[in-house]
């Protein structure tokens, strides 16, 4: 038998053994009876036919909960699961936790003696959950990471990519000779900006335990030896921020967008901060709608100095009238 003829027949047996297992899976959801379509009835645990009625199996599994629950309260009280895993806890949330409330199950309170014992077993579980200097260099960073977030203001899902970004870097040793504080500081720097919720260098400064330089140094290294593709941050994102602290206009706001578009055109954003983009173009834009805005409050909710708005201001004015020359 040739190569050729062995191939072909290997072929039509492994088309004939596709096609039989399809029969055979399009069997199992038809009625044997009238060969009609099959719907599964939770509420009785029972798979009927559509067409006749039949019914082809029963007592089915029944895999939710044995209980109801009329609101989120009631349900939050009945569950006996937990919370699903995070990568922001150190142990990923797997670990138990014993409550701060001296109450026992019932909703009453506990003896004093029994209060001693509860404190010194949250004392012990908390040592407990650490094995290593690892885990209790994690458990660290994974709360300044927390801690800054909430100061930003920056969602869930930032903060999540944070603590991926630092678990890498502990996993690939990136952390000696660097503080705890640098790198978590830099892993979220660039988790904020992976997400499209960027914030400035003065920004997370001010809310790091550490200095801009390390932050901006740390974070190079970082992106460097992780290989994370983070692309430029755009100024029209902070463009919503800007303008929401002061108080401006959803036409301002678009306004600025504009601004920001035209000099994206004219390549007058290259090579330029985009926070001091975004901070002139919503004090340009403040002004083309006559919502008086001085440089000194952008100044104050950009973080940025009178001096660089003023550059830029005329710098967009000037792209937007170039767009507009014949």
């Amino acid at each position: 038998m040739t190569d050729s003829v062995r191939r072909y027949t290997g072929e039509r047996t492994r088309q004939r053994d596709e096609e039989e297992s399809e029969e055979e899976a399009d069997e199992t959801l038809r009625c044997p009876e009238c060969g009609g379509q099959l719907a599964s009835d939770t509420e009785h645990g029972e798979t009927v036919c559509r067409d006749c009625g039949l019914v082809v199996e029963e007592d089915g599994i029944d895999r939710g909960p044995e209980w109801r629950a009329f609101d989120s309260k009631e349900k939050d009280q009945k569950s006996r699961v937990g919370a699903p895993t995070t990568n922001m806890m150190h142990d990923k949330g797997l670990s138990t936790n014993i409550g701060w409330q001296n109450k026992d199950a019932y909703g009453n309170s506990l003896s004093s003696r029994q209060r001693e014992k509860m404190q010194r077993l949250r004392t012990w579980n908390e040592r407990f959950r650490t094995r290593d200097s690892k885990e209790r260099n994690l458990k660290q960073a994974l709360g300044e990471i927390d801690r800054m977030a909430s100061a930003l203001g920056l969602p869930e899902n930032v903060r999540e990519t944070a603590s991926v970004i630092y678990r890498r870097a502990l996993g690939e040793d990136l952390l000696p000779g660097r503080s705890i504080e640098g790198v978590s500081t830099a892993s979220l720097y660039a988790a904020a900006r992976q997400a499209g919720t960027p914030r400035s260098l003065d920004e997370i400064a001010s809310v790091s335990r550490v200095e801009k330089d390390e932050i901006a140094r740390t974070y190079r290294y970082v992106v460097r030896e992780l290989k994370l593709e983070i692309q430029p941050a755009d100024p029209e994102s902070y463009v919503p921020r800007f303008a929401s602290a002061l108080d401006l206009s959803d036409e301002a706001e678009r306004r600025a967008r504009k601004l920001l578009k035209n000099a994206k055109e004219q390549g007058v954003h290259s090579g330029k901060s985009p926070v001091g983009l975004a901070a002139a173009a919503v004090y340009a834009a403040s002004l083309l709608t006559n919502e008086k805005v001085t440089q000194s409050e952008v100044s104050d909710v950009a973080n940025i100095s009178e001096v660089t708005i003023r550059n830029r201001y005329h710098e967009l004015l000037e792209a937007e009238e170039q767009v507009h020359l014949p």
